[in-house]
């Protein structure tokens, strides 16, 4: 029987939480303090003691909490920050938008995240920062990282926007680094009612910067001491996010057994699992396989209502807006093999573990049936 396999279902998360989401959202209506509310402050406090760290700071979105790190460090024109080439666009955009230049590196292989062997290679004199991304909700090899950072003293802002919650040697992401941006988009495994963001440092005045350039570069009212953007978090948004933070370690431990079930049941498949490194315990953001004939399974697995997706399919590099980076096709192959290959399957925390099964035994089917080789 044909069954219908959502990839994310926001309506199953909210329905068991709504009645103290609407509570948390009146109580904001009621006092009509819409721009950083008492709310604002208190999500900071619980992000920023979930995360360990002293500092959190409540904007609009992940690529601002990116780019108001980058300037509170001073990184601008002249300067070059380190990017996997593997990951979403705002990554790099964080970057440009400092008129810093973007410096791609390969990624590691059989993983998803930098390569700190490539790191080491790319940096310069002009070499100001290194942004690892946690891709998939996987922590980057932090330790090795860090230690090319300490050497050549470069700052490391982490990119952990599908990482909420994750742990690399027993800490957890967004305090391995100098500082982290965390995105609150709402299909991330924490997610607001919209667009939304934090930044997280153990820097109290790279956090004050940051505090007062989200808001008009404002110390106090009328008072602008810093560059003035409008980034501020909304205190809907706020209130909202607490509500879920609450929930946040289930929900990952129910995203972990779905991720070890696919695992268990793909053996065999033809198709190459996420594999978990060695002192990580990812949160499973997205569950990414590797497909030799991606295009084809996802569309055998479309006629049979199992929806996927793709992340990220057209690398920075090839992309039409980085063009004058100067980076050609075939510059970072593992990148642009993997890119070809990717296939993100359904995960979300309330995902039916038989919907899981279902998935699993169409993909078995789809390779048993044309004998697909596997990836390299």
């Amino acid at each position: 029987m044909l069954q219908k396999v959502p990839f994310v279902d926001l309506v199953a998360q909210h329905q068991p939480i709504q009645d103290e989401v609407n509570r948390a959202v009146m109580a904001v209506l009621t006092k009509a303090n819409f721009i950083l509310g008492s709310e604002v402050e208190q999500f900071e406090q619980e992000f920023a003691a979930y995360c360990g760290t002293p500092h959190a700071v409540g904007v609009d979105s992940g690529l601002s909490a990116l780019k108001l790190a980058l300037e509170a460090y001073g990184i601008g024109p002249g300067d070059e920050v380190i990017v996997p080439a593997n990951t979403f666009i705002a990554t790099a955009a964080a970057v440009t938008f400092t008129g810093a230049k973007v410096v791609l590196v390969d990624i590691r292989p059989n993983s998803y995240n930098l390569d700190p062997e490539r790191v080491e290679a790319a940096i310069t004199p002009r070499t100001k920062a290194i942004i690892p991304v946690h891709l998939y909700g996987t922590p980057a090899p932090m330790d090795e990282i860090m230690d090319i950072a300490r050497r050549h003293n470069l700052i490391v802002i982490e990119d952990a926007c599908q990482a909420h919650g994750a742990y690399y040697q027993d800490k957890r992401a967004g305090s391995l680094g100098h500082a982290a941006a965390f995105s609150f988009y709402p299909a991330k495994n924490l997610g607001a009612a919209g667009d939304g963001g934090i930044l997280v440092t153990n820097d109290e005045q790279v956090a004050e910067k940051v505090r007062a350039m989200r808001n008009c570069g404002q110390k106090e009212k009328y008072h602008h001491i810093t560059t003035p953007y409008n980034h501020r978090l909304d205190t809907l948004h706020a209130a909202v996010l607490s509500v879920k933070l609450r929930r946040l370690d289930g929900w990952n431990e129910a995203r972990g057994e779905r991720a070890r079930l696919y695992n268990r049941l793909l053996v065999g498949s033809g198709v190459v699992t996420p594999e978990v490194p060695a002192n990580t315990v990812p949160v499973w953001h997205l569950y990414v396989i590797r497909a030799a004939n991606r295009d084809g399974l996802k569309d055998y697995l479309a006629e049979r209502g199992i929806s996927t997706a793709l992340h990220y399919p057209i690398p920075i590099h090839t992309q039409p807006f980085y063009q004058n980076l100067g980076y050609r096709e075939g510059d970072f192959p593992i990148t642009e093999q993997y890119a070809k290959q990717i296939l993100s399957l359904p995960m979300y925390a309330e995902l039916p573990l038989e919907a899981v099964e279902y998935v699993a035994d169409a993909i078995q089917h789809y390779v048993s049936e044309r004998q697909v080789a596997l990836p390299v």
